[in-house]
């Protein structure tokens, strides 16, 4: 089964400014919510896909991972200590039993299942429900990122129609772009985690087309072909990274990328849709 993206993780230090930033070009932000394990976040949310804007609130109560576990506060925490930016590609899961057997069966590296629930604020004021079951996995060759697969057990809660309303016309992921020198060294570890065993390679890099959006690995020269050398720029010479997000947008004439620290340490482009 090929695994659609679910969401991206972007690690930042004051959630309110990045947050204004995102709103600043017509995105629409949900209310600030707070994760029991320390961190706290503000989401943008599209077509089935979203980006967490994710920030550090009670660093005492992150809990330090124990042998085989995962700490999604730690892993964020240490992420910040370094930089700002993308921290973690996370796919859909309809079956988190399933996703382990699969990894397993690959010999990719797992931890502990880990599952949560907690309240989520609506724009109205009023609340909900939502709960997650998160199959976290890393790959050495890819390190200082994290990635995971989520089950999303009360999608009707957690989905809004007006929170997936944006003024600049965003609609859905069109691509996630990750830069690291010799993209061919994550073709078993991304196949693996996406489930597409037919990924393009070209002489710009590797591209897996998964079921909602795509996933473009291209080294450094590539990325500031494709994505322009203001953003190449930007993302400097941390690698690997996750540099950039391309959202479709209703109603755009043209492509635009946008770099600016403003919003996060990661590179936004959006795309005309019909």
């Amino acid at each position: 089964m090929v695994r659609g993206m679910d969401h991206i993780v972007v690690a930042v230090r004051d959630l309110a400014a990045t947050a204004s930033a995102w709103e600043a070009l017509g995105f629409t932000v949900t209310p600030e919510n707070r994760h029991p394990w320390g961190t706290m976040n503000r989401i943008v949310q599209l077509d089935g896909f979203f980006i967490e804007l994710l920030t550090v609130g009670d660093e005492s109560a992150i809990v330090e991972p124990g042998e085989g576990e995962f700490s999604f506060g730690a892993f964020n925490r240490d992420f910040l200590k370094v930089r700002e930016g993308a921290s973690m590609l996370v796919l859909e899961s309809t079956d988190p039993e399933a996703d382990r057997a699969a990894f397993s069966s690959l010999g990719l590296d797992l931890y502990k299942p880990f599952s949560f629930e907690r309240v989520a604020t609506f724009k109205d004021g009023t609340t909900g429900k939502v709960a997650f079951d998160l199959t976290f996995l890393s790959s050495d060759l890819l390190p200082g990122l994290g990635f995971f697969t989520c089950r999303n057990r009360y999608p009707q809660t957690f989905w809004n129609k007006t929170f997936q309303t944006h003024e600049n016309g965003a609609s859905n992921v069109d691509r996630v772009y990750i830069v690291d020198k010799d993209p061919s060294d994550h073709h078993e570890f991304l196949g693996g985690f996406t489930g597409q065993r037919e990924m393009r390679a070209t002489s710009l890099g590797l591209e897996i087309e998964t079921s909602r959006g795509t996933i473009s690995v291209l080294n450094p020269d590539a990325y500031a072909y494709v994505a322009g050398g203001e953003a190449a720029a930007a993302a400097g010479e941390t690698l690997p990274q996750i540099a950039a997000i391309e959202i479709g947008c209703k109603g755009l004439d043209e492509r635009k990328t946008i770099v600016s620290p403003e919003l996060g340490g990661v590179t936004l482009i959006l795309s005309p849709v019909a």
